[in-house]
């Protein structure tokens, strides 16, 4: 047989198929890894956003309205805060997205001006991954969070499946109201089972 017409033996060419696989394998999983980390995006950001509002809303000086007589002087204004908001979605997508309804009343046009997402003047339209929760001096959202919020704090969170397997991720940050009265923030986001 001649050298330049000799072809490949069948282990050469099992050695490459075995390569493309292995390199086929690594692709799809670091593909799998990226569009997870794209969703997992969508609540870090908008745990973050919460806060903020939720800080914002605390910062806001309020006060009451009141017939001040001649000679008299008004009541300071104070610091208030929101309310816990009720979580929307009421159920945690299961691998799936939820589209917020923008009817007042539901879903993130909840609440009023002391409580609930309208407090916050924070709503979402498109579609999420995540159960989105607020609240008011309760750890719910992470139990397990080594800060958790008892007193003048809030929680704000989320919590979802994005494989459909009942495991859930939950992302958490905490707000609260330090000794000479201002708001701040948790330095990070708690995060458990991120890719789940």
């Amino acid at each position: 047989m001649n050298e330049k017409t000799r072809g490949f033996t069948l282990v050469e060419l099992m050695i490459v198929v075995a390569i493309i696989g292995v390199l086929a394998a690594l692709a799809i999983y670091g593909v799998r890894r990226y569009m997870a980390s794209s969703k997992t995006a969508e609540a870090k950001q908008n745990v973050g956003a919460i806060l903020t509002a939720a800080l914002h809303a605390y910062n806001s000086e309020t006060a009451v309205s009141e017939d001040a007589t001649e000679g008299s002087e008004s009541q300071a204004p104070g610091h208030g805060g929101c309310d816990s908001a009720t979580p929307v979605p009421a159920k945690v997508p299961m691998g799936k997205k939820y589209q917020p309804r923008g009817q007042d009343g539901v879903d993130f046009q909840s609440g009023n001006s002391y409580q609930g997402w309208k407090c916050l003047a924070f709503a979402i339209n498109q579609p999420i991954y995540y159960q989105y929760h607020y609240y008011f001096e309760k750890t719910v959202v992470a139990p397990n969070s080594p800060t958790p919020c008892v007193k003048a704090c809030v929680e704000v969170g989320a919590i979802g499946d994005l494989d459909g397997d009942g495991i859930v991720s939950r992302f958490q940050a905490i707000g609260f109201v330090t000794k000479g009265g201002q708001a701040s923030r948790s330095t990070q986001i708690y995060i458990e089972n991120e890719f789940e």
